[in-house]
């Protein structure tokens, strides 16, 4: 493998272009990777994690556009890098061919739209403080999708907004339904009774998508931001949606879903839970669920058991009812699970995890603490170990592809398949792999067509496991509705054509995965 590249001094291009660029450059004949980023010290920092950082790249300021290709040899990365000009020229002049009239300033927006209450705002993040503070100072409520904002500014931001009865979403906040209406990464689900506030984005997605595939709905969904719930931020957000949504007369239950808060971040919860007349559902990822429950709220460990908790006290049905349900469902994944087992060939023993969303992996960690040992990812949560290597596979491993690592020059997983895509063949090629876990995430800003690019590759890793004998088995949740774009069930029944096994959560394919490779394990130790 070759990596060459090159500088091109003050050339900006806005995001979208450049990961459609990164993308299309990707897809060249002996190319396994390309990046077309600015060079600010974040990209810099990445790039050198994927083994791409030149030396020439070292001395190309923030305002300066970066280039590089990894390839087979000398003349496929010439090749690749002569098209990204053309590429990224194509790109900018389509752009001001169809693109309609649109405010150049926040001000002019608000001229156009004089009723707009909330600001989407998605600007480079050392710009995203200043832009946010000018809409909150304007009266607006903000979410903030961009990332790399400074902590102090996120706290500045989200005081300033406390004082003024403003809601802050994000930073880095991907997902909300506010008033019916999905933001960035969201699905069509049905409108209802049930209120959440989430730190986790596609955590929300799963939940308010499992919510209205069980027939209930979502009043409103809330993001604010991974960090909101840690020790420095306290939860301002946490606390505000919380009592946004108590005071919201057509919410009567509320989920909260995060990883762990900060113990203090915990007690202003309890403190807070304990004063409504609302029932508080919590999932906070691998959280002692006792110690949750003790805070007065109603505890789950996954996102699948919170929604049908949720469900159930909408519907006036007890948390027993709901947990019962569970219960019946895991025992006949452990019997279909079983089954599965038998199929392998001697010497596969390990699963592996591809996932586009970050909860979802950690989920599934949390999941196989009590399945499997040494489970290995490049996020790990106790007591799973860190990936010596994010690009290679150790053991029992699970990886979010929404990592910077990975998401460099390229738009995030969800919406581009082809870095998951050739992980599936290097999987499928290791002798010992036996499982490959996936999520499929649908809604508004994903794939329209998931289907169409995940089952050629999921055919053709069974097939290079055929020919050396081995059976492989892919197992995939798709979270989702029928309303989505996509179509929940078209993107079943297609993945299903393909061979995989689909469950109707990410918490219930995790579980089924897990059990396979321990059966598969207990088999190994009974041959020896």
């Amino acid at each position: 493998m070759v990596v060459k590249g090159m500088v091109k001094p003050g050339a900006y291009f806005d995001s979208v272009t450049l990961m459609q660029a990164a993308r299309e450059l990707s897809g060249r004949p002996g190319v396994s990777d390309a990046a077309v980023v600015m060079a600010t010290a974040e990209n810099k920092a990445i790039l050198k994690s994927s083994g791409m950082l030149l030396p020439e790249f070292n001395a190309a300021g923030d305002a300066d556009l970066l280039i590089a290709v990894q390839a087979a040899d000398e003349k496929a990365a010439a090749l690749a890098l002569a098209e990204a000009e053309p590429l990224l020229r194509g790109s900018r002049k389509r752009t001001g061919q169809d693109a309609a009239f649109s405010p150049k300033s926040l001000e002019s927006a608000l001229q156009v739209l004089q009723d707009a209450n909330l600001a989407v705002i998605s600007v480079a993040g050392r710009y995203a403080g200043e832009v946010a503070m000018d809409a909150l100072q304007k009266g607006l409520h903000v979410m903030i999708f961009s990332d790399n904002i400074p902590l102090e500014t996120e706290i500045e931001l989200k005081k300033f907004a406390q004082g003024r009865g403003l809601l802050v979403m994000g930073p880095d906040c991907g997902t909300a339904i506010i008033n019916g209406v999905p933001l960035a990464f969201a699905n069509a689900v049905s409108r209802g009774e049930i209120g959440i506030v989430a730190a986790a984005g596609t955590g929300l997605q799963e939940v308010s998508s499992i919510i209205s595939n069980e027939g209930a709905g979502v009043s409103q969904a809330i993001g604010t931001g991974g960090r909101d719930v840690k020790k420095e931020v306290g939860g301002i957000m946490f606390l505000e949606g919380l009592r946004a949504l108590a005071e919201d007369e057509s919410t009567k239950v509320i989920v909260l879903i995060s990883k762990p808060p900060h113990e203090s971040v915990i007690q202003k919860l309890g403190a807070a839970v304990k004063a409504l007349r609302k029932p508080v559902v919590a999932m906070f990822l691998g959280a002692d669920v006792d110690a949750v429950a003790a805070c007065g709220m109603t505890a789950a460990g996954t996102l699948e058991e919170a929604a049908l908790l949720a469900v159930a006290l909408a519907k006036g049905e007890s948390a027993d009812a709901a947990r019962q349900k569970l219960r019946s469902h895991d025992a006949e994944l452990d019997r279909g699970a079983a089954q599965e087992a038998g199929r392998f060939a001697p010497g596969q023993k390990y699963l592996r995890g591809l996932f586009s969303g970050g909860t979802f992996c950690g989920e599934a960690q949390v999941i196989f603490r009590g399945l499997l040992q040494e489970v290995y990812s490049n996020a790990p949560l106790a007591p799973a170990q860190a990936l010596a290597d994010a690009w290679k596979s150790q053991g029992h491993t699970v990886v979010d592809l929404g990592e910077d690592a990975f998401t460099v020059g390229r738009p995030h997983p969800m919406i581009d398949f082809s870095l998951r895509n050739r992980r599936i063949q290097d999987e499928a090629k290791d002798p010992e792999t036996a499982v490959i876990l996936l999520d499929v995430v649908l809604g508004y800003g994903s794939n329209l067509d998931p289907a169409g690019e995940l089952a050629p590759a999921i055919q053709a890793a069974r097939q290079t496991a055929a020919a050396g004998r081995r059976h492989l088995a892919f197992v995939c949740s798709v979270t989702g509705t029928e309303k989505d774009p996509q179509v929940r069930s078209k993107v079943e029944a297609a993945l299903k054509a393909a061979g995989a096994i689909i469950l109707p959560t990410n918490a219930a394919a995790a579980r089924f995965a897990g059990r396979i490779v321990k059966e598969l394990a207990e088999k190994a130790g009974l041959r020896r």
